[in-house]
């Protein structure tokens, strides 16, 4: 259960949630108040949640702003309003409220779902609908954006501004009618009292970034040097196509919208095959389609990025929502022997990183990378510090000048044969699925078997990964330690900041290289440690199993683990550990 008030070492943020049916606009005013708290010199973060039809029925923005960096949702929302409650009731759970916080509701709109008025919050009327039909072509989310702005202590300048450039291209009168409407809705929060208040520093915002976890992704496969994508549209995943179509051809990329994830699989493979760092993006019945074409990348050595932005399954699951479920198909889904790497971002930020990191492993081993995220991450928009600029891109082993006797699958020490690109004079050689010789000639010989399989799984095992493999901080000596990954990391990192409050220490090691096994970092992270919590989004346990199939876990070790769609929240963190610590 959420807690009544907000946590005392965390109130420097606020949290609110706007609530409407599709097409209400609640999406839009979030949006505009994410930008303009970042132009008034706030970090924020704003998750969206919906029905699973994606487009129509309930919606809500959800946002949560402070004076320093945000990274996940709070235990309990300060405020939430809605333009209407139809099917509210089926995300309630997802916007907890306490007895500090405040409803606000039209009473034209419905009535409030007693799911909410169970937590005592207060309410407070607001004639929503009324106000903005007082405006000529007024409308309701942007009463609700002045409304919210101004209780939270949001001046209006950063929203004017806000709204110009957004609807500039719509016309005067339209920015005209949606400024009369926020301005009505300032003038009507005058006499409400609001929760909860952060601090402005207006024009503070340094130069931050406001983005989300699918635009990162792709921005870090540009800074990685991919210059090929092609994808089918899927829900989550979407995004990253549609970021990357505009920016990819200013690289001198091409993106292409294939057929079905069967073409983008073997497109992407066919263009690495000619040179180009090639990479596609999907979601699990997507990744599923696409894995006999990823074994074609391993078994042929040649270099591709997957990037799967995760979502409710099995099947077609629940598209809108997050989970952390496609971990065993990523790790485990292709058939044979099939060595290749599974990497996982762990916030919007990282998505950066994580991403560029990824290209850069597939290029170096020539081989296949499945990169995690999930939809909390992917459609989650961040404001973000300028990420540091990584020096490592693409870097594959070509060679320019082969020998006669070209040998394209030459047992190497360290397991990377040189690859010639086609018109390489001397260099030809047969890249397909069947196993092969070191020269590519298809080969049933046992010997080739094995060297070929020893060599493929050898470049990967012994690679090394340097700290990239996990973020692990804390105090070395603590003897409690949370083990996590993907986008619950951040609700852990909070938990652990709070339990650091009160004077309990607790390690962090959040993986971002999933597969293969670092046995030696992962011994060491966790030396000393008595007792660890494994904290997942699933409902079997997945990365528990993960782990312990490939390594020794110390001391006593238990799971925090839930399917989405509700996420995990630093509170639970808390409170696992200090009721742990009791027994």
């Amino acid at each position: 259960m959420p807690p009544n008030s907000k946590n005392d070492s965390n109130d420097r943020s606020v949290s609110l949630a706007m609530v409407g049916s599709g097409g209400a606009g609640v999406m839009t005013s979030g949006s505009m108040l994410l930008e303009a708290a970042t132009k008034a010199g706030l970090y924020g973060l704003m998750t969206r949640t919906v029905g699973p039809q994606i487009r129509g029925g309930e919606a809500a923005a959800l946002l949560r702003l402070g004076n320093k960096p945000v990274h996940c949702v709070d235990d309990i929302f300060d405020i939430i309003v809605a333009v209407d409650w139809k099917g509210a009731e089926r995300f309630a759970a997802e916007v907890p409220l306490g007895q500090s916080s405040l409803i606000i509701t039209d009473p034209a709109a419905g009535d409030i779902p007693e799911i909410l008025l169970a937590s005592g919050a207060r309410v407070v009327e607001l004639p929503i609908e009324a106000l903005a039909s007082a405006i000529e072509d007024g409308r309701p989310n942007m009463v609700i954006l002045g409304f919210v702005a101004a209780l939270i202590g949001l001046s209006e300048k950063p929203i004017h501004k806000i709204i110009t450039k957004k609807l500039a291209k719509k016309g005067k009168a339209a920015a005209t009618t949606s400024w009369q409407a926020v301005q009505a809705g300032y003038l009507a929060a005058k006499d409400v009292t609001s929760p909860v208040k952060v601090s402005f520093a207006e024009g503070d915002n340094k130069g931050r970034w406001l983005i989300s976890g699918n635009q990162a992704a792709g921005f870090g496969a540009l800074r990685g040097g991919i210059r090929f994508v092609a994808a089918y549209p899927i829900t989550p995943a979407t995004e990253i196509l549609e970021w990357l179509s505009p920016n990819l051809p200013k690289m001198g990329g091409t993106l292409v919208q294939a057929e079905d994830e069967l073409a983008s699989i073997n497109m992407i493979i066919g263009a690495s095959f000619g040179g180009k760092p090639s990479l596609t993006a999907t979601s699990g019945p997507g990744l599923s389609l696409m894995m006999e074409g990823i074994g074609l990348a391993v078994a042929s050595e040649t270099p591709v990025v997957v990037v799967n932005v995760m979502r409710g399954g099995p099947s077609t699951g629940i598209p809108t929502k997050s989970e952390q479920t496609d971990l065993n198909i990523a790790v485990y889904g292709l058939h044979g022997d099939a060595p290749h790497i599974v990497t996982a971002a762990t916030s919007v930020e990282d998505c950066i990183f994580t991403a560029q990191w990824s290209v850069h492993l597939a290029e170096a081993m020539q081989t296949a990378v499945i990169m995690q995220s999930d939809q909390f991450m992917g459609q989650a928009s961040a404001v973000i510090d300028p990420p540091a600029n990584i020096s490592f891109i693409a870097q594959r082993l070509v060679e320019p000048a082969p020998a006669e006797n070209y040998r394209r699958y030459a047992v190497t020490g360290s397991g990377v044969s040189p690859m010639t690109l086609p018109g390489t004079p001397l260099g030809q050689y047969t890249a397909d699925g069947l196993e092969h010789n070191p020269k590519g000639l298809p080969s049933t010989l046992m010997e080739d078997h094995r060297d070929q399989m020893d060599k493929r799984d050898r470049k990967i095992a012994e690679f090394n990964y340097g700290d990239h493999w996990a973020d692990v901080e804390g105090e070395k000596d603590s003897t409690l330690v949370i083990i996590t990954w993907g986008s619950t990391t951040n609700a852990v990192r909070e938990g652990i900041e709070r339990l650091k409050d009160q004077g309990i220490n607790v390690r962090l090691v959040a993986m971002r290289l999933l597969s293969p096994a670092v046995p030696a970092q992962f011994d060491s992270a966790l030396e000393g440690a008595k007792r660890i919590l494994v904290v997942e989004q699933s409902h079997s346990g997945q990365f528990l199993k993960l782990l312990r199939a490939n390594y020794d876990m110390p001391g006593e070790v238990r799971s925090f683990r839930r399917a989405g769609p509700l996420i995990i929240r630093p509170g639970e963190i808390v409170d696992r550990i200090k009721n742990w610590r009791v027994q």
